[in-house]
């Protein structure tokens, strides 16, 4: 075959992989959002076939008669920028892969399908000896794997690089230092204040009917497509792509706790905005999804912190809630409500914390990640580390596991690496907020018009639509000229709360 013909017969080739992603993606959201319980292990076997074939797909002798030909060196000014970006892709999952034998690769897709079946049970129990045991097999593969990698460095740098590519640890080392210099005095003196807003009556009941009402509207509102997308229930609000025409996204109603529901429907809705916005050029390719998941954060936080937290956002939809409410909120002003949603402490619940204390979470979990593979942690230890953790950057420790270590999926879903990402799509969002004030200096307006399409529209433009034709900082840099900063987020929460606690 000549160039032209070879690149046609890679696309094909990458095309069915993508197919099987897709299957996959399937029948994961249905395994997360009502399948039967007595389906799970089989339905886990289906996954893992699935996913053997993508691995053998992405390792197989074809796969490397392509990459020969199209990553060399010699040609690159002969491919497209897309060409070019899909190849530096499959070449980088086949180098990793094919260092993986293939049924330890299959066996840790099972895991994980069964693994986050185990998680809901032992959550409900609160009882972590009931996951300890699928923890322990993922992360004795786990760390396998970075040996197949033959990793020189942090071992843990391995697994950030599964989900923020160009990111080390020694990165996120130096702006989680900045943060926690910047968050803790601010803690502290929110703490002190005299000035705390009153809260008790975000308790009041909201009943889930209505409740669900709001969250399809205020996704719509957002700028959720719902012909390209639905809203289920679950546990643990996610949001899966099948492909840019199905964009999945779920939350978990809590009548007695609506603004976390409602907080979260958005941030989930951010991450759907992302997805929703893709190029059409790139569907079929391993470009057609996010860049990176700290990438991916930016956009769920962009959309719950400074536009769903916002004062000029319940300014438009405050009348909104009432009517939702059935007026259960008359009594309070907007002033009232936002300083109410803003409220910051220490909070036991990652998914529930305020904007300040947020990043506190996450670095209770960079550490017990960088411990279970850079030191010697034991998984069986997880639950007092954490603890521990806890009150070293919170000050409070959980009563039970179910509100400390088994509160999140994402290790009983194999995903290593991923906590750092949030911190860093948060300070990547401040930073995008940023230079956005600069480009649409009407910005809060905007928002308090409902006239959010003009924010999208610039997401859209600097980040959405590339996928991940751009890396990750490529995109930062190419957005706002700048590498990563945490300054702005700094500032952002010292304006924010000094406001709302009237702080001097």
């Amino acid at each position: 075959m000549d160039l032209q013909e070879t690149e046609a017969a890679y696309y094909q080739y990458v095309k069915k992989i993508m197919d099987f992603n897709e299957t996959i993606a399937l029948a994961e959201w249905d395994m997360r959002t009502g399948a039967p319980k007595k389906g799970i292990s089989q339905r886990s076997e289906v996954v893992g076939t699935l996913a053997d074939e993508v691995f053998s797909r992405s390792t197989s002798a074809e796969m490397k008669a392509y990459l020969d030909v199209l990553a060399d060196p010699s040609i690159q000014n002969q491919l497209s920028a897309v060409t070019r970006r899909m190849v530096e892709k499959s070449k980088k999952t086949y180098d990793q892969n094919i260092k993986i034998p293939q049924e330890e690769s299959k066996a840790f897709t099972i895991l994980q399908s069964e693994a986050q079946s185990v998680w809901e049970d032992a959550k409900k129990a609160d009882d972590f000896s009931l996951l300890e045991p699928y923890l322990e097999k993922m992360v004795a593969l786990k760390r396998k794997f970075i040996n197949y990698w033959g990793v020189t460095t942090h071992r843990y740098n391995a697994l950030l690089d599964l989900y923020e590519p160009g990111v080390t640890t020694e990165t996120i080392d130096r702006i989680f230092s900045q943060l926690r210099a910047g968050i803790v005095p601010l803690v502290q003196a929110v703490k002190d204040s005299s000035n705390q807003p009153e809260k008790d009556f975000l308790t009041t009941p909201f009943p889930k009917e209505q409740l669900q009402k709001f969250c399809l509207y205020l996704l719509r509102e957002i700028g959720y497509d719902f012909d390209a997308g639905r809203l289920d229930q679950t546990e643990h609000p996610f949001e899966t792509t099948l492909n840019p025409g199905d964009v999945r996204v779920t939350t978990n109603y809590l009548e007695n706790d609506f603004i976390s529901t409602v907080l979260g429907t958005i941030h989930e809705g951010g991450h759907a905005l992302y997805e929703q916005h893709i190029s059409r050029d790139l569907v079929g390719t391993p470009l057609c999804e996010g860049t990176s998941m700290g990438i991916h954060e930016s956009q769920s936080l962009f959309f719950e912190n400074f536009i769903g937290r916002s004062k000029a956002f319940w300014q438009h939809h405050y009348s909104d809630l009432n009517k939702y409410a059935e007026n259960a909120f008359r009594g309070q002003t907007v002033d009232d409500f936002y300083r109410a949603i803003n409220a910051s402490h220490p909070s036991l619940i990652r998914i529930f914390a305020d904007e300040l204390t947020y990043p506190l979470h996450i670095m209770v979990r960079y550490d017990i990640e960088k411990a279970l593979f850079d030191g010697d942690l034991a998984v069986h230890d997880l639950p007092a580390v954490w603890n521990e953790k806890m009150r070293e950057y919170l000050g409070i420790v959980p009563p039970t596991d179910r509100e400390g270590v088994l509160q999140d999926i994402h290790w009983p879903s194999g995903d290593f690496g991923y906590f750092p990402s949030y911190a860093l799509g948060y300070v990547y969002a401040a930073q995008f907020r940023h230079k956005m004030l600069s480009d649409l200096p009407n910005f809060n307006d905007l928002i308090a018009n409902g006239e959010i399409v003009q924010i999208t529209e610039w997401l859209s433009k600097n980040i959405h639509q590339f996928g991940s034709l751009k890396k990750p900082l490529e995109i930062l840099r190419d957005a706002t000229g700048e590498e990563p900063n945490p300054n702005y987020l700094i500032q952002y929460m010292k304006e924010k709360y000094g406001e709302i606690y009237r702080l001097k």
